[in-house]
């Protein structure tokens, strides 16, 4: 499913639109799927366990250049075989569609 949203690319947000909510929130979350999610209608967050520190790091690295490449930009937590990535759109303080995107091209990494 999350392969549909993959499919499109991040918009830029230019701010001065409502962050999404409620049933907007709870459809793309399952449409993205792969045990993303939203924390307090605000971020999207998962935890990937991974075998070793190098592993991980890898993962970031690969996650650092997609999101050059989107223009959308997770906040990334490395430790020792374990990458937590949030995303939210920061203009707008809260989550849109692009962020979903996102979710869903690392989902595909």
């Amino acid at each position: 499913m999350a392969t549909q949203l993959a499919q499109k690319e991040c918009v830029p947000c230019k701010g001065g639109v409502p962050p999404l909510q409620g049933d907007e929130l709870a459809e793309l979350l399952e449409e993205l799927g792969g045990g993303w999610e939203v924390i307090g209608e605000h971020h999207l967050q998962k935890e990937f366990e991974l075998d070793d520190f190098a592993g991980a790091l890898d993962l970031v690295d690969r996650i650092g250049a997609l999101a050059e490449e989107q223009g959308h930009h997770p906040d990334l937590f490395l430790s020792w075989g374990l990458v937590r990535v949030q995303i939210w759109t920061h203009k707008i303080d809260g989550l849109t569609e692009s962020d979903f995107i996102l979710a869903a091209k690392i989902e595909e990494l």
